[in-house]
């Protein structure tokens, strides 16, 4: 060496100790932090690769943390509907107990009332009163709001098409609604016996006794010989209740005949007339005949409902839901209904992706007292004192089939509720648990630290800053040869 102003060992020296310097901080960063990323710098693809996927996990730790909440909250709401389908037992119980007349005294029968007011009482208590914190969950706060129910659209007149809509589950556009068509291909049957007297003027002309069968049981009538056919269907009539069969006067062919028919339509129900006695004296029934109801056709937004008698259910993706069709529109073939659903329903979004696809809803219809039943057999509430099916009314069959319905309906409820929980919300949990163990894995891999390489980086890093501190030193001690040329 033999020049002293520039010393291009050292500068080479410094410039590779610098470098070294660097690659051992870089190493002590990793270690420190844990991270092979702790700036742009180290990895920028790596970086926005990582960051996306923590977006992704954060979506998916969320999701799953609302499907948690939904599980709670429907737990809740199945908890009371546990207490509602207990109080309903013993109104079967309560029901089937002053049915035995003979067997109770005066008193016993008002204390039972008594006991069927204050069930009332808490069924419409724990409607109002199951709640998630503040939010109501069986008073209707929670079931499907809907629009132009049984209006006829080609007339605009209202007329009954639907007895009763329930709406399971819907998806609804924020700030749109659900356009629902409903159309009776085939019309539902009621189970049909005609039967003309052999006697003049469709008369029966000798006395007989005849066994009539329905859905609801067996009642055996004797008539005797000149009966007509209109004092027979008001004898049929005034055991409907026992058999499930009434009876109208038809004189389309001429002679009156009398038309035996189930109050029921589907295949479900039948008509079964017997001739025990006499069967000569009607002329077109034989001894014997059974006819039974047919189920119709219908489809909702062109697919095919579920359907049995007047009721259809329909189970797609977007919409679930269980109506019962008027016997007037599921009766007649060719007939059209629509209706628009607007909104509410429990909305849950348990998807990492807020859209309208990652939504589950359910409907929750409020369980009081006066919305359990239905229009046909009659609804809970009229089993209160004074009202038309009170123990007093002695209307015992219509009082335990009102009772059936609402235990039918509160089960149903449970179970859609149980299945939503199982079927929905755990599998969700699960399907995400696995995904998030999945994401998280990817994102390690890109922004975590290999400790085992990183240790080696730094062992190597320390050795290099080491040997090129060295050179460094001897590096800027060359100069001082150039003394020696000096004489010094």
């Amino acid at each position: 060496m033999s020049r002293i102003n520039t010393n291009v060992e050292s500068l080479i020296a410094r410039r590779a100790i610098s470098i070294n310097n660097d690659s051992l901080n870089e190493a002590l960063e990793r270690l420190s932090s844990g991270l092979r990323i702790n700036s742009g710098k180290d990895d920028p693809a790596g970086l926005i690769a990582s960051e996306t996927l923590r977006s992704s996990i954060r979506a998916i730790d969320t999701a799953i943390d609302n499907a948690n909440r939904a599980d709670t909250i429907v737990a809740v709401a199945e908890g009371g509907l546990q207490e509602v389908s207990s109080l309903l037992l013993q109104l079967e119980n309560l029901i089937d107990q002053s049915s035995n007349e003979a067997g109770l005294t005066p008193q016993e029968i008002t204390a039972n009332q008594l006991q069927i007011d204050a069930i009332l009482q808490s069924i419409d208590r724990l409607a109002e009163a199951t709640a998630f914190g503040d939010k109501k969950l069986l008073n209707g706060s929670l079931a499907f709001t809907s629009s132009g129910i049984n209006v006829d659209q080609p007339t605009g007149a209202t007329v009954d098409h639907l007895d009763k809509v329930q709406i399971n589950a819907a998806k609804i556009p924020s700030g749109g609604f659900r356009n629902v068509v409903i159309n009776v291909v085939q019309r539902s049957e009621l189970a049909i016996v005609s039967a003309v007297g052999a006697g003049t003027g469709g008369t029966i002309d000798d006395a007989t006794t005849l066994q009539v069968r329905g859905n609801y049981g067996s009642e055996v009538l004797s008539f005797a010989s000149g009966t007509s056919a209109a004092n027979i269907a008001a004898a049929i009539n005034a055991s409907k209740e026992l058999t499930g069969v009434s009876a109208t006067v038809s004189a389309a062919g001429g002679t009156p005949a009398v038309v035996f028919q189930s109050t029921t339509y589907g295949q479900d129900a039948f008509v079964s007339v017997s001739v025990l006695e006499n069967v000569s004296a009607f002329v077109t029934q034989p001894a014997e005949t059974r006819d039974e109801g047919v189920d119709g056709t219908v489809t909702v937004n062109g697919a095919n409902a579920i359907v049995r008698g007047l009721d259809a259910s329909v189970r797609a993706g977007s919409l679930s839901m269980d109506m019962t069709l008027s016997p007037s529109f599921g009766g007649t073939t060719g007939g059209t209904s629509n209706f628009q659903i607007l909104g509410g329903g429990a909305v849950f979004s348990i998807s990492p992706t807020a859209s309208l696809s990652g939504q589950e809803t359910i409907g929750i219809n409020e369980v009081a007292a006066a919305k359990l039943g239905d229009s046909g057999v009659g609804f809970l509430s009229t089993l209160g004192s004074g009202l038309g099916n009170d123990l007093a009314s002695r209307h015992f069959a219509t009082a335990q089939r009102i009772v059936r319905t609402a235990i039918n309906q509160i089960a149903s409820l449970r179970g859609r509720l149980g299945a939503f929980q199982k079927n929905t919300l755990q599998t969700t949990v699960n399907s995400l648990e696995v995904a998030r163990e999945n994401v998280t894995a990817a994102e390690s891999a890109i922004r975590d630290a290999d400790f085992a390489v990183e240790t080696s980086n730094l062992t190597r890093a320390q050795i290099l800053v080491s040997s090129s501190t060295s050179v460094l030193q001897l590096a800027n001690a060359q100069p001082q040869n150039a003394l020696a040329l000096l004489g010094g």
